[in-house]
């Protein structure tokens, strides 16, 4: 072989990780750490949405939402009150404590640390073990991999709407780098986004209007917990419009005109909360033999990916794009099993019958497993039980801003649990109890004779599970 053809060999790693969402990274910094010789890539920060803005950001925001809201309720439980709402320390906190102005040299020197080699850039199969890497520069690169892990995540969606193309609309992305309120804003879709975006800005003075095009909120959830949220939102102002067909969006004079059935409505601002676009639009699967106008990518319960023959060697997925779930959880997860099955290690194959997903609203709504009409779908003979959250002890103390539900899906043939759902304070750390029971298959008569502290808000799930029938 001539020293030129040489040249123009791809440069040899053990791994080359594609997204370096929280699931890739972690992946990414356990292959290093183990002595692999590690090449991870991804196009934007190094982190992905989680730190910049989702999970962490947008917690901060609403953990001012709720500081207002319960400095609110205090009228009813301890004297007078009187708060003035202010945008400045949560914008300060999101841009310097959460996301150093949107700046990830920290992450990337914590994963050079760890040994792997970062590169910011586009990357592409381009073919089996083949990666070619566009920088920022236009620059390319070619690398040959033994493994190559997919985590390239998702974006905002955009609905097919009449001229929203254009038009300086917010995703979450934008919603999150906010310097100041609008005085007015629609937000576009009752899903989780929506919901907590639309709740942190009309606590902060904002006129709001949700648009749903479904008949509910939270349509992955039980229907009695989006109705609780409903509520709630509601009384905090906003104003949910159900059953919702966008037909049109103009902006002009730094007003949007959004025109819904026969209304047509104006505000400052647009946020268009619409579910999310995976990132496979040019991944390259075709050069590995896979559909590339896939919307999901299948994997085995080890995370190989699986195609038409079977799996596809050396091509591993992660997070989003599995399908699985878009949670951070599922993501770093599925890293823990990605890690062990790439370094020989032993573990338990994927599972996903006990997945817990939280809505950070307040009442937050937390859930794990299957809703009612999923588990009757399954063909499982179900009994429920249910109880309101404000009726228990700790309810009644708890006052105002204690309005919820513990609801337990039974599979009766097998006496377990196979789903549960939370709304009211802290429904998520509540959640994690029934989280331990679905995913044990602990027996409802075990639950039983378990001693619920008192007075808890957890005490409810007792109750709940004396209403089974």
């Amino acid at each position: 072989m001539s020293e030129h053809e040489d040249s123009q060999q791809p440069d040899p790693y053990d791994a080359v990780v594609v997204g370096l969402g929280p699931g890739g990274e972690a992946l990414a910094t356990a292959l290093a750490k183990a002595g692999r010789r590690v090449l991870a890539v991804d196009k934007h920060l190094v982190g992905g949405e989680c730190p910049y803005y989702g999970c962490i950001p947008s917690k901060m925001m609403l953990r001012a939402a709720d500081a207002l809201a319960e400095a609110r309720r205090a009228d009813t439980l301890a004297g007078d009150v009187s708060v003035t709402a202010s945008w400045a320390p949560v914008a300060r906190r999101v841009s310097e404590e959460a996301t150093a102005g949107w700046d990830d040299t920290a992450a990337v020197r914590r994963l050079e640390d760890a040994g792997a080699e970062v590169l910011h850039g586009v990357a592409r199969l381009a073919g089996p073990g083949r990666v070619t890497v566009t920088t920022p520069d236009g620059a390319t690169r070619e690398v040959a991999a033994t493994d190559v892990v997919l985590n390239p995540g998702t974006r905002p969606a955009a609905p097919p709407v009449d001229g929203l193309e254009g038009t300086p609309y917010w995703t979450n992305r934008d919603a999150l780098k906010a310097t100041e309120v609008p005085g007015s804003l629609v937000v576009l879709g009752g899903g989780p986004i929506g919901c907590e975006l639309a709740q942190v800005f009309a606590r902060f003075g904002v006129r709001v209007t949700l648009l749903q095009r479904g008949d509910r909120l939270l349509p992955g959830d039980e229907p009695e917990a989006a109705a609780i949220l409903q509520d709630a939102l509601v009384a905090d102002g906003v104003r949910v419009v159900t059953g919702a067909e966008t037909r049109r969006v103009t902006h002009a004079d730094g007003t949007f005109t959004v025109e819904v059935g026969e209304e047509v409505l104006h505000a400052d601002r647009l946020l268009v909360a619409a579910g999310r676009t995976p990132n496979l639009d040019d991944v390259g699967l075709d050069t590995v033999g896979l559909d590339p106008s896939a919307r999901t990518i299948e994997v085995d319960d080890h995370q190989r990916v699986t195609g038409p023959d079977g799996a596809v060697r050396g091509l591993w997925a992660i997070g989003d794009v599995t399908g699985k779930g878009a949670f951070t959880h599922v993501s770093m997860y599925q890293s823990g099993i990605a890690q062990r099955a790439l370094l020989g290690e032993d573990g338990h194959p994927a599972s996903y019958h006990a997945l817990p997903h939280v809505t950070f609203t307040d009442p937050e709504v937390a859930g794990v497993g299957m809703t009612e009409q999923q588990a009757r779908d399954a063909g499982l003979t179900v009994r429920v039980g249910s109880t309101p959250l404000e009726q228990s002890s700790r309810g009644f103390t708890h006052g105002p801003g204690a309005t919820g539900t513990i609801k337990v899906v039974e599979d009766a043939d097998r006496g377990v649990l196979v789903g549960a759902t939370v709304v009211g304070p802290a429904g998520g750390e509540i959640v994690g109890a029934l989280a331990v029971a679905v995913h044990a298959a602990v027996p409802v008569e075990v639950l039983r004779t378990m001693i619920y502290a008192y007075p808890t808000f957890h005490r409810a799930i007792e109750t709940a599970l004396g209403e089974l029938a």
